[in-house]
């Protein structure tokens, strides 16, 4: 076995967390009917294929999984943060790209006054960042 790999666990570990916000954004969005805003649509569209690259990978396993998934997340992470930060009143509405449809500060439910659907997302992709970097520093040793 490469010891450069990532092990099968923390993708494993990726591919749920991936796999879980893919369907939790379905489900959402087609049981419970929530309009998604653009800026879920952009984090849907980096969240769905990380089910298909982990999936691969625990299929197919190498050492480059790292490297071609961390673009990926990193995107998706950057619009997860900036929708966060507009929820959270910092960036204010003019500065979205919500101007047709939905608004991207609408608030469809909210738990313990924070977490809503923009937060399961950042934490979604947080949780993957730290995975993966777990990974590589331990294929790395």
């Amino acid at each position: 076995m490469n010891k450069n790999l990532i092990s099968s666990t923390i993708i494993l570990g990726c591919f749920l967390v991936a796999s879980i916000a893919t369907l939790g954004s379905l489900f959402f969005s087609e049981i419970m009917e929530f309009v998604p805003c653009s800026l879920c649509w952009y984090q849907r569209i980096f969240m769905y294929p990380l089910v298909l690259i982990f999936l691969i990978n625990l299929l197919y396993p190498d050492d480059k999984i790292f490297k071609y998934s961390m673009p990926v997340v990193l995107t998706g992470l950057f619009f997860a943060f900036y929708h966060n930060l507009l929820m959270w009143g910092i960036i204010p509405e003019s500065a979205t790209p919500c101007k047709q449809g939905i608004p991207c500060s609408t608030e469809y439910f909210e738990y313990f006054g924070f977490i809503n659907i923009p937060f399961l997302s950042l934490f979604a992709y947080s949780l993957i960042v730290v995975l993966l970097v777990i990974g590589q520093k331990k294929a790395a040793k």
